[in-house]
């Protein structure tokens, strides 16, 4: 990790389970009448990534069932669980997020918005050997992560599960032992917070359970707050907590090396007090967001401004100022927002000037300068590299971009001071 972190991970780094931290002779349990002879003590075994074992390797594993299954045909009488049963609005998220698997199963997950982001990742493990001549276990399952994030409230929630739980285990292995852990770090960028970040975590921060418990219990919540010294934002200060959250995950059996895989997700959440420039004075977003703008040519109330845009994101020798290899960004590059009052009227200014430019005293026209990028980003007009465009418009279509939908994105967002967004424009 870069030294530029404040991290708790130091120590709780490779964090495992107790019985998984110490490598133990492979004895195996009583071999059960239909599973053969007991594994010879010699051996020991390991848990890996079933995409590392070749597929022919692995036919003495060929069917692996259910948990419930499997514990019922050891003769356990267990009720059959039911069915997770989150919130509402959890499963409307469930439901996107598996619409979104590519996404979904990669460290950051799928992020819906800056409210809302999900991980459903699955795991496929092998318990063999270490000299990988033998096979005895294996043990599928999916993990997933709910996380939301809250306008007007310096509090991120995330729901975390082990859910389909599938094995099978032969030669006296006995999945019945075998035990699955998450645990939770966190970690502050000092660079990209105000002084003094601190965040609150939950009493609970790290679950390691047999396979059964999970089965029954596959959920759990942990919910995170910054505290706040109230209103700063008129002294520049912002209160931002640029936070990092790490899940570590594990799966472990008494007769073998635990398998452990560090940072198995990662959650980026910013707290602010940021003041009624971004509507609800405080809040929480997930940083990895990606927001656009989004504008329709065919939208009447906006399609000049639509169409300039496009021109300068598409077909830059359209516009003005003019000059070879000219290029906009918005579309693949990033605007940012731009705060300062002084700073966007000298953007104003800039192109206010280059309209006269071309067309003159335009005053009478009942037209504005429209510009692009906005006056209210980084990159406007007075950035000094002329990687921008101007053209005259209707009052109202410029206005209504610039007052109604680019100030509404802002808000609905939660954009601060230097926050990236794109621009779509849509025919």
């Amino acid at each position: 990790m870069p030294q530029r972190l404040q991290l708790t991970r130091q120590w709780k780094r490779g964090a495992v389970t107790a019985c998984a931290l110490t490598l133990l002779a492979a004895t195996g349990a009583a071999a059960a009448p239909d599973e053969g002879p007991a594994a010879p003590k010699q051996k020991r075994y390991e848990w890996v990534d079933a995409s590392t074992v070749p597929a022919e390797e692995l036919s003495d594993l060929p069917k692996p069932v259910p948990f419930s299954q499997y514990q019922r045909s050891r003769g356990k009488n267990t009720a059959s669980r039911p069915s997770p049963n989150p919130k509402s609005a959890d499963e409307a998220l469930r439901k996107e997020c598996a619409k979104h698997e590519k996404e979904a199963k990669t460290v950051k997950g799928w992020i819906k918005s800056r409210w809302q982001s999900c991980q459903k990742r699955p795991y496929d493990l092998v318990l063999r050997s270490l000299d990988g001549t033998r096979d005895i276990g294996r043990l599928k399952f999916d993990v997933w992560i709910l996380g939301r994030a809250h306008d007007g409230s310096r509090r991120a929630d995330y729901t975390a599960s082990v859910e389909d739980i599938i094995v099978q285990a032969v030669h006296g292995e006995d999945a019945k032992k075998w035990r699955i852990g998450q645990s939770f770090d966190l970690g502050i960028d000092l660079n990209d917070s105000d002084p003094d970040p601190k965040v609150t975590e939950p009493g609970v921060i790290r679950r390691d359970e047999l396979l059964g418990v999970w089965d029954k219990n596959p959920s759990w919540s942990l919910t995170y707050t910054s505290p706040d010294k109230g209103p700063q934002y008129n002294k520049g200060n912002l209160q931002r907590v640029a936070a990092m959250l790490f899940m570590d995950l594990n799966a472990g059996s008494p007769n073998a090396l635990p398998y452990s895989l560090a940072s198995s997700y990662r959650s980026l959440a910013r707290f602010d007090y940021a003041g009624p420039v971004v509507g609800k004075h405080m809040g929480t977003v997930f940083t990895e967001a990606r927001v656009a703008l989004r504008l329709s040519m065919k939208d009447p109330a906006v399609n000049e401004s639509a169409l300039h845009i496009y021109d300068a994101l598409k077909r830059p020798e359209r516009t003005f100022p003019s000059w070879l290899g000219k290029s906009v960004p918005g579309s693949k590059e990033p605007l940012h927002r731009l705060i300062d009052k002084d700073e966007q009227e000298e953007n104003r200014d800039k192109s206010i000037a280059t309209c006269k430019e071309v067309w003159g005293d335009y005053k009478r026209s009942g037209l504005d300068c429209d510009e692009y990028p906005f006056a209210s980003t980084k990159e406007g007009s007075n950035a000094g590299n002329n990687k921008f465009s101007v053209r005259l418009l209707s009052s109202d279509d410029n206005q209504t971009v610039g007052r109604d939908r680019l100030n509404g994105m802002y808000r609905a967002n939660r954009i601060l001071d230097g926050d990236p967004f794109y621009v779509n424009i849509v025919a």
